[in-house]
């Protein structure tokens, strides 16, 4: 792009900036004097808050029974709860030491694309922005509309068309902040984190309390074999995966990260444990008060689990669980828009996707890309549909980034790696990633095929927009304008090197 410049409302910030994002006259800065840059705002407290707050959402309020209906049995079911908080850790472990070797922030992104490439790496980014991050935030944001209005409409069923306009106003809420302050984001996110621990924290304590009075009787016979059946366990497993999915996502911020060396691996390790903490004890929580019968038949677990305890107090649950949601949706985009920051600054995505806004220091841009498909699949679209195509590729793509460190083992071993987990620790979680996408591809074939093909479709993508130059001109003045008119409407420049 040819030089630009970027001006506010009254005019009084003015600045001339080169194709390479730097003032030939002095460095970049706001009308404070700070530099234009994303700063190093992520402390440890903040690190856990996103790990924790993104991987809670509502899933362990509304419906931790899929584990318990593939394992068969009380026992077996907290079993594959503990395991798939060991495989987790594993997994977060594997990209604790990628973080701490490879400090640029991207996530997934970043490690496909220093392990196997650009092309690998910009299928992974296809994927994820046409479908993956839009189907999935629709769908946790879903939730969070659902149940802050729940209590108003209790104990009818909420229109859905009320629940749609909920969860608009939640996308959009959520967008805003992102794109107001990355303090008060974190600072929101501390704050929705502590909500939900609070709310486990009123399953978790009376349900302790009741266990130690005796209320053991849900417990008797817990390892019944006669229920447990092998072919079950992999799907039990599988869901008890996808409720820890989220550990991933403080390695989107890397470079937001204060001494990642130490603050990465630290986070990683205390959320991880308080995360299997909470749910271990949550379950053991609903089986003292609720048989296995009666949590299978449950709609809503938590609020059984209330009514049961707390009487008229139960109406509280569901504005909790919207809080959960709220913050899983705030750490998902707050994480997810620096992988888009960081693309567009490797050349695969728009220019204007990796500039700053001049006065609030956030990657505006990069933060607004993901609203107009939410919105768009939350109206139009049949997300759960999408999810199911795309579930399977999630940890495809973890498999290869994993498969990537043990690569990078062998192909970078003098790669400075301040932070090292022995090898058997990515070579188990690998296995395991890839176990789980045989398991999809057997059990579902179907929907399994369509996610692969819309994921394929990346490779001609890449082919017309980043691998072929030779743009018409007319094609190359549409980008350049396109990119010119976004700076000047968002006030956004490219970031002080």
């Amino acid at each position: 792009m040819n030089n630009r410049s970027t001006s506010n409302k009254k005019g009084k910030d003015v600045l001339t900036v080169s194709k390479n994002g730097s003032n030939p006259n002095k460095e970049l800065q706001d009308k404070d004097g700070r530099k234009v840059e994303l700063g190093k705002k992520v402390t440890l407290l903040r690190g856990i808050s996103i790990i924790v707050g993104t991987i809670i959402g509502a899933g362990i309020f509304i419906s931790p029974k899929g584990i318990l209906k593939h394992s068969g049995s009380v026992g077996m079911s907290l079993i594959v709860w503990i395991a798939c908080g060991v495989l987790s850790l594993f997994g977060a472990l594997s990209y604790a030491e990628l973080g701490t070797s490879i400090k640029k922030s991207g996530g997934h992104y970043t490690y496909i694309l220093e392990a196997f490439g650009p092309q690998m790496a910009f299928i992974r980014l296809w994927a994820d922005l046409i479908a993956i991050r839009p189907a999935a935030l629709a769908v946790i944001s879903l939730a969070f509309g659902q149940h802050i209005l729940e209590p108003l409409f209790m104990p009818c069923d909420t229109p859905p068309m009320a629940v749609k306009l909920a969860t608009a106003i939640g996308i959009t809420s959520v967008m805003y902040l992102n794109s107001m302050s990355v303090t008060w984001t974190a600072r929101i996110q501390i704050l929705l984190t502590l909500s939900k621990l609070l709310a486990i924290a009123t399953i978790v304590v009376p349900g302790m309390y009741l266990l130690f009075k005796g209320e053991t009787t849900n417990f008797e016979n817990a390892f019944e074999l006669s229920k447990v059946k092998l072919s079950g366990m992999p799907l039990a497993f599988y869901s008890g995966m996808y409720a820890y999915a989220g550990w991933f996502y403080l390695n989107f911020l890397a470079e937001e990260v204060d001494n990642p060396e130490k603050t990465i691996p630290l986070a990683i390790c205390i959320s991880m444990a308080v995360v299997t903490s909470c749910y271990v004890l949550t379950n053991v929580a609903y089986f003292t008060v609720m048989s296995a019968e009666e949590l299978l038949a449950s709609e809503s677990v938590a609020v059984t689990f209330a009514e049961r305890i707390f009487g008229k107090f139960s109406i509280a649950v569901p504005v909790f669980v919207a809080l959960s949601c709220y913050g899983s949706m705030n750490g998902c985009l707050f994480a997810l828009s620096r992988m888009y920051y960081v693309a567009s600054r490797e050349g695969q995505l728009p220019e204007v996707l990796a500039m700053i806004h001049i006065r609030r220091h956030t990657p505006l841009a990069a933060v607004l890309i993901l609203y107009p498909m939410t919105i768009l699949q939350l109206f139009v679209g049949d997300i759960y549909s999408l999810l199911n195509f795309m579930s399977f590729m999630r940890w495809l793509f973890i498999g290869v980034v994993v498969l990537g460190l043990i690569y990078l083992r062998y192909t970078k071993p003098d790669l400075p790696r301040p932070f090292k987990v022995p090898l058997f620790i990515p070579v188990v979680f690998c296995l395991t990633c890839f176990f789980m996408v045989f398991l999809s591809l057997y059990s579902d074939p179907i929907n399994t095929g369509i996610g692969f093909a819309i994921s394929l479709t990346g490779i001609p993508a890449y082919y017309v927009f980043i691998y072929f130059n030779n743009r018409p001109k007319w094609l190359q003045r549409s980008i350049d304008s396109f990119n010119r008119t976004l700076q000047i409407i968002l006030e956004v420049v490219p970031a002080d090197q």
